[in-house]
């Protein structure tokens, strides 16, 4: 395995950590509340990074999220690219890909996925979809959404085509719910499109959640160099140092197992056993870690206007989002004792 960096996918990532360095700040975030930065994610699609998402794989996309979450950047940035971008370049018809790539590229469409919810949405003959999916993240942002019906098959529908309700979730997401009553809808896929689409959303979103922690971390230790304590810095203190080593290196495991799952999925190997153990610890180190952030920020920790607080958010959000620790674990174990089924079979053929 190696996971450097190719000379473009370094470049996205720089070029990356620039435009949310410099227009995700504190203060813009506060001033966008629950809502999107319409700003921010024009100066994206401009610069080419969301196009830049099919052109460096999904490990450069992993590379792209993690300075995302890094800055907890209000963006449907990972949703648009996975549920949108690549699913319809992985899975679409030439027809579809003629059609629906240039403006997801641009980011003039924002597509937004109905996953991994299935069974709301029933699909009749005719190829229209009813029912009711209660959160889908992004979804007030969003053209297009990816939605799975009882059997599995993935549909794309245009958002306009149904009923949409607000819902606040723990991270500002610009959620929704989403009603379907005979929508008209579009086949994206075959078989084992729904089971690939959904690795490849737990890799990308394990790497939002590592940049999510860095950030977190980085906060955390900022502040405990600063401030002092009987004379000397916080962070000479024995507990505060294996505090912050112990959210270190969970963040660095969310980090390596998004990286080569990412990395698997590139070179064509199978992938979804890795997806899961990436998502397991997004998952289950990603709550430690954001909650060692607040922690180690003493009493400012608990200020709901802190920078820091919003790491929080994004962290338990994406701690559930996909699958929490405890069912991503059980479809692990089923996938390893029944790797032979078709439906495993279908998960590890690479997209």
């Amino acid at each position: 395995m190696d996971f450097t960096p190719t000379e473009e996918q370094e470049a996205a990532r720089d070029l990356a950590a620039r435009i949310f360095g410099d227009l995700s700040t504190h203060q813009r975030l506060t001033a966008a509340g629950t809502g999107t930065d319409a700003e921010l994610w024009k100066a994206l699609g401009a610069a080419g990074l969301v196009a830049a998402a099919e052109d460096t794989g999904l490990l450069g996309l992993v590379l792209l999220l993690e300075e995302q979450g890094r800055t907890t950047a209000q963006v449907p940035f990972a949703a648009s690219c996975v549920y949108g971008l690549l699913a319809v370049a992985a899975h679409g018809t030439e027809e579809q890909r003629g059609r629906l790539l240039p403006a997801l590229r641009e980011g003039t469409a924002v597509a937004t996925g109905a996953l991994p919810a299935r069974g709301g949405v029933r699909a009749g003959t005719d190829g229209r979809l009813s029912g009711t999916v209660p959160f889908v993240p992004w979804l007030r942002d969003a053209t297009l959404v990816l939605v799975a019906d009882q059997d599995f098959g993935l549909w794309l529908v245009r958002v306009a085509d149904g009923r949409t309700e607000p819902v606040e979730s723990t991270a500002p997401w610009s959620g929704g719910r989403l009603t379907l009553s005979g929508a008209p809808a579009e086949a994206l896929g075959g078989p084992g499109a729904y089971q690939q689409v959904l690795a490849v959303a737990r890799i990308a979103f394990a790497g939002l959640q590592a940049g999510v922690c860095a950030g977190s971390l980085a906060r955390a230790v900022s502040y405990t160099s600063e401030r002092e304590q009987f004379g000397r810095p916080l962070s000479t203190n024995q507990g505060v140092l294996l505090r912050a080593a112990d959210a270190y290196m969970d963040t660095e495991a969310i980090r390596v197992t998004a990286y080569e799952g990412a990395w698997r999925h590139d070179e064509g190997l199978p992938f979804a056993t890795h997806a899961l153990t990436a998502a397991w610890w997004a998952s289950e180190a990603g709550k430690r870690v954001v909650h060692a952030g607040q922690h180690l920020h003493g009493g400012l920790g608990s200020d709901l206007e802190h920078p820091v607080h919003r790491h929080f958010l994004w962290g338990r959000q994406l701690d559930a989002y996909l699958g929490c620790g405890s069912q991503v674990l059980d479809e692990l174990g089923t996938l390893l004792v029944d790797g032979d089924t078709a439906g495993a079979a279908e998960m590890e053929e690479p997209v």
